[in-house]
């Protein structure tokens, strides 16, 4: 997709939110942080998806992730959605601030606009996702649909994939979960693996006989 992507550094804006004003670099630094944004405020999947990122948000905290929301809507919108949204999540509590973008410039800034959904204003923000590391870089990137509601599982387990990927010299394969097995990245040796992964890790043997494909559990 064009403008901000994976690799690029998000840019330093001053941001109103529920929770006062925000420089997103200020915010984000030497901290994982999750941007999240959202069609509209009083919306029914916009709803659903607050409040479970509002019970999902002690999760994320303990793996010393920030979040931030952002809906199109200003802050007095908001604060009233917040309410409904708390309602339908019983015990959730939404701790995490919410932009306010009502002139719509914040969501080109982050590439966070829906081409096809559209209201008196214009373009709506799409469901995108961006997951940026303590550097600043977008790491991992989600855009979806207006119809289509974002799994919390789903953000939970690519960010601990990340986490995983950028503290030890691994990838996760394919449908990895949490506590599964990770592969170690090509560029390490055997000789380096055998140092770096003590509890040690298993070669798959593989008709062409590469040592490429070696798991272990960190």
């Amino acid at each position: 997709m064009p403008g901000l992507t994976i690799g690029d550094t998000i840019p330093d804006l001053e941001v109103e939110t529920t929770h006062g004003k925000i420089k997103l670099h200020q915010f984000c630094a030497n901290s994982w942080t999750i941007i999240f944004s959202h069609p509209g405020d009083f919306t029914p999947v916009c709803t659903t998806e607050l409040g479970k990122m509002a019970q999902y948000a002690s999760e994320f905290y303990k793996r010393g992730v920030k979040l931030l929301g952002l809906s199109c809507d200003d802050l007095n919108s908001h604060n009233e959605w917040i309410k409904d949204i708390e309602a339908y999540t019983p015990g959730a509590k939404v701790n995490y601030p919410i932009i306010a973008d009502p002139s719509r410039e914040i969501i080109k800034q982050l590439n966070m606009v829906d081409p096809n959904e559209k209201d008196s204003n214009g373009n709506l923000p799409s469901r995108a996702l961006h997951i940026v590391g303590p550097e600043l870089k977008i790491m991992l990137s989600f855009l979806y649909p207006a119809t289509t509601g974002r799994n919390m599982d789903e953000v939970l387990r690519v960010l601990e994939s990340l986490q995983k990927a950028s503290k030890f010299k691994v990838a996760t394969p394919a449908n990895w979960k949490p506590g599964d097995p990770v592969v170690i990245s090509p560029g390490v040796t055997n000789e380096q693996a055998k140092e770096m992964f003590p509890k040690g890790f298993e070669t798959v043997d593989l008709p062409s006989k590469k040592e490429y494909l070696r798991f272990t559990t960190v």
